[in-house]
């Protein structure tokens, strides 16, 4: 038996999803808005709607505990909400910019993935706020996304129809061509499947997609885990193709040297020994100011490789520019940046904070004695 007992007609446009807790009801529209319902009685509450979002609002979800909602939006950003009061907790930018069109939580409310338009994948720290990992897919929108049941992997399925699987490092483990004309939805179930024989646990996964078509997936997490190590390494830069190297020089808006770097063959293990000599001579780059900008672009990247060989300590590492802190400074948000970092951020950032977006309530910067000892400590075990 099927029986309509009510009907929510509050939102001005279309409504994009719906999420439930334990005890409530979020909706989210193309009006820009997030509305909250009881569902004793399917009345708002008193702090809905929640309004933030400057665009189209296309993703709504609960934490598993249900005290916090989180919203992604056509604007770049991706909100978190406490249900009990309305009040906005965090603003979390999209790093590209890009539309977001998917988030989920982790099953242990200590991770939120957020996905956009541009085929990008963020891991946030749902507690701290801070941008944990970021990745990408080749192709196509980020539609669908949901977590393992345990919360070691999770699946993101894109408009191309590629379904990736992700670890909770972000390292990409697996990802082919699963439907024709896109994604449109995937789960896993809630119950694990085991094999009986050698004791083996298996997770079966469902994608949907626009060429009519449901599939049933079973992935293997002992599969995951022995692949996760050789997965690890095929991230680090020198093991980039060249096409890889060609994205990179388009992010540091060195777009014009793609067709200068193809043409002689520059892989990411070409690229790391690139000296001033080699682009002077080799790829014939003429201006002195352009070498000196990827010479300057390189040399960020090995320190990035070194930082993630070398397994730095994530509170170690600068959020903005995700390197190694030699000056940390405390900012008004409570959180820890490289000094030369956060000033640039405040002077052309009009003093919003890069954790959660929003207004810091001062300028002023105390230095982090504390953190910097840490550090150095770090330093006096790990360096040669």
């Amino acid at each position: 038996m099927v029986k309509l007992i009510h009907t929510l007609a509050d939102h001005g446009d279309d409504v994009n999803c719906c999420a439930f807790s334990f005890s409530l009801l979020a909706t989210c529209s193309l009006d820009k808005t997030i509305r909250l319902y009881s569902l004793h009685d399917f009345t708002e509450l008193p702090h809905s709607p929640l309004k933030f979002h400057t665009y189209a609002v296309h993703c709504c979800c609960f934490s598993p505990s249900g005290h916090i909602l989180a919203s992604c939006s056509t604007d770049g950003t991706t909100a978190l909400w406490n249900t009990e009061n309305g009040q906005m907790l965090a603003v979390m930018e999209q790093p590209s910019g890009s539309p977001v069109r998917v988030c989920q939580f982790s099953p242990d409310s200590r991770c939120l993935t957020s996905g956009a338009a541009d085929g990008t994948v963020v891991l946030w720290n749902a507690q701290s706020y801070k941008l944990y990992r970021c990745g990408s897919v080749k192709d196509g929108s980020l539609v669908a996304c949901a977590f393992s049941p345990n919360g070691s992997f999770f699946v993101t399925g894109s408009s191309c129809g590629d379904l990736t699987v992700w670890d909770d490092k972000m390292r990409c483990l697996h990802s082919e061509k699963a439907h024709d004309l896109g994604i449109t939805c995937c789960d896993f179930s809630s119950q694990p499947v085991s094999d009986g024989e050698q004791g083996l646990q298996f997770f079966r996964l469902a994608s949907c997609g626009q060429d009519c078509q449901v599939k049933i997936w079973i992935v293997s997490f002992t599969h995951i885990l022995a692949r996760s190590t050789e997965d690890q390494l095929k991230q680090f830069t020198e093991d980039w193709s060249e096409e890889d190297v060609s994205t990179w020089l388009c992010a540091q808006d060195l777009k014009d040297l793609v067709g200068i770097f193809k043409m002689n063959n520059i892989d990411g293990k070409e690229l790391l020994n690139l000296t001033k000599e080699s682009l002077a001579d080799d790829l014939k780059i003429e201006s002195l100011g352009l070498r000196s900008k990827v010479l300057r672009k390189i040399e960020e990247l090995r320190t990035k490789v070194k930082s993630l060989s070398s397994g730095i300590p994530d509170e170690f590492v600068c959020p903005i520019t995700r390197e190694l802190m030699k000056d940390p400074v405390i900012a008004s948000d409570g959180y820890s940046y490289e000094k030369e970092a956060i000033e640039n951020w405040i002077s052309k950032k009009k003093r919003t904070s890069p954790m959660t977006n929003l207004v810091l309530p001062s300028a002023v910067l105390t230095p982090n004695r504390t953190l910097k000892m840490a550090i150095n400590r770090w330093l006096e075990t790990h360096q040669k």
